[in-house]
């Protein structure tokens, strides 16, 4: 991998670290601390920070316009974005090809999570030299810093697909890290998250450095805490479960569904629908604070539309009429309608599930955890339970009746991938990761040309080829 390697300050090392609802973190003047003085000689306190930093490296270009919510959205065709000073939000996310030169765009999703990796290296390098920090919070650094490696090496590799991704992101300045298949690279973080469980398994029972509001379970209520090595270890397992439904090991996500927060206990009776949607929300998310020192959520923008066909293609629920009840939630319809590419692209709809620049944004929840039990059983054949969990979010969230008569493998999974397309919506990309992994990105409109179908991979950037040639 072409990477700049430099003596300097640590990325994740500032001299505040600020995070979205948890305000200031002071944590000392760490600006001159150079990269290897924090590798040879770390404190505690340089090292709590690093760790920290991890979640704000892992935030990066997540709750923008040209983020991967949006940008993914939009190719998911779940959103639009009508911006007529940057016309490739059209032009290029819907259009023939993508530009690997642009670093916003084809070349997005590459620069950033590489150098959270990169920094997580470091800290766990670090982690083995430093003094004042027990062992068994050693073990809780490398266990939090391995999950949010693998959550970036997620961002890189649900983009580039087929194009693979390089895994050897430290290796001496003039060495090149071979691009990896993704096959290689899906392993290497079902591994990190492996070694990360091991990791926290071994810890005490508190990590030494701060997490976010979002580590406490949904920011909205009291719900669970995920900032304790016991209970951030249920997160591990659930982002585990995702990566093992993607690569087809169904067994193996069943297991780590069983060791995550996943809870579907909650009554689907009509009475209590409304404790049983707290329920599905549970979760981990990025937090976001529209303050000096901090970003915030920039999925509000007024540039940002919701796709028309998330209403048309949506279900009735039982007295015919009324719609789908994610979208009555997620969307809003405009007095008028906005329109880009010549009048060929129009949208009346506006996201509503990101109320303000403080709204969170979803890592994973209760919802998606349920869904995944449905996938890995539909992939073990076990209908009966896969249509359990599926009927269950219907019901629960989309205040449907329960579907009946699916008897085959393909009619249950075209259900299963519409709950998910309505439970997941603008939170991360999901619809186009999950019609490209069952080979139906043809299926998605082609809107503002015939001949241009869904992208079905970012291209690897041009930076990163260009320093290989």
């Amino acid at each position: 991998m072409k990477m700049n390697q430099t003596k300097k300050a640590v990325v994740a090392l500032s001299a505040a670290v600020s995070l979205g609802g948890c305000g200031s973190l002071d944590v000392g003047d760490l600006d001159n601390v150079s990269l290897d003085d924090f590798r040879n000689n770390p404190t505690p306190s340089a090292v709590y920070t690093a760790a920290t930093g991890l979640i704000i490296g892992n935030r990066v270009g997540l709750g923008v316009q040209n983020g991967y919510v949006a940008e993914l959205g939009v190719i998911g065709r779940e959103a639009f974005i009508f911006d007529g000073a940057e016309p490739r939000t059209v032009e290029e996310l819907l259009g023939p090809t993508l530009d690997p030169g642009g670093p916003a765009f084809g070349g997005n999703f590459w620069s950033a999570p590489y150098a959270n990796i990169r920094n997580a290296n470091t800290l766990l390098a670090a982690v083995d030299k430093v003094a004042g920090v027990t062992d068994g919070q050693k073990e809780g650094i490398r266990g939090f810093a391995k999950t949010m490696q693998a959550l970036d090496f997620l961002v890189v590799i649900n983009t580039r697909d087929t194009n693979g991704a390089p895994i050897a992101v430290d290796l001496p300045l003039g060495q090149l890290a071979p691009i990896e298949s993704k096959e290689v690279v899906f392993n290497h973080i079902a591994s990190l998250l492996d070694q990360a469980a091991t990791h926290l398994s071994a810890q005490g029972a508190a990590f030494p450095f701060k997490l976010t509001t979002g580590f406490e379970g949904d920011p909205n209520t009291t719900a669970d805490d995920f900032s304790t090595p016991a209970t951030f270890l249920k997160f591990n397992r659930a982002i585990k479960a995702r990566v093992s439904v993607y690569q087809g090991n169904y067994t193996e996500a069943l297991t780590a569904l069983s060791q995550s927060f996943i809870d579907s206990s909650a009554s689907a009776d009509e009475a209590a629908k409304a404790a049983a949607l707290v329920s599905l929300n549970r979760g981990v998310y990025h937090t976001f604070r529209a303050a000096s020192g901090d970003v915030d959520n920039g999925l509000l923008s007024l540039t940002i539309f919701a796709h028309p066909s998330i209403v048309t293609d949506a279900d009735k629920q039982a007295d015919g009429t009324t719609v789908d009840d994610r979208v009555t939630r997620k969307t809003r319809k405009l007095d008028e309608a906005a329109t880009a590419a010549d009048g060929k692209l129009s949208s009346d709809l506006r996201f509503t599930m990101y109320t303000s620049n403080d709204s969170p944004i979803p890592l994973i929840r209760n919802e998606e955890l349920i869904l995944l039990r449905a996938e890995a059983n539909l992939g073990l054949n076990n209908f009966g339970a896969a249509l359990d969990d599926i009927n269950y979010i219907r019901t629960v969230s989309g205040r449907l009746p329960a579907v009946t008569g699916l008897e085959t493998r393909d009619a249950i999974l075209n259900e299963l991938l519409k709950q998910k397309r309505y439970s997941l919506l603008f939170e991360g990309g999901h619809r186009w990761i999950d019609m490209r992994r069952y080979g139906k990105l043809d299926e998605l409109p082609r809107e503002l040309d015939p001949s241009y179908g869904p992208h079905e991979r970012f291209p690897i950037p041009a930076q990163e080829t260009d320093g290989r040639k």
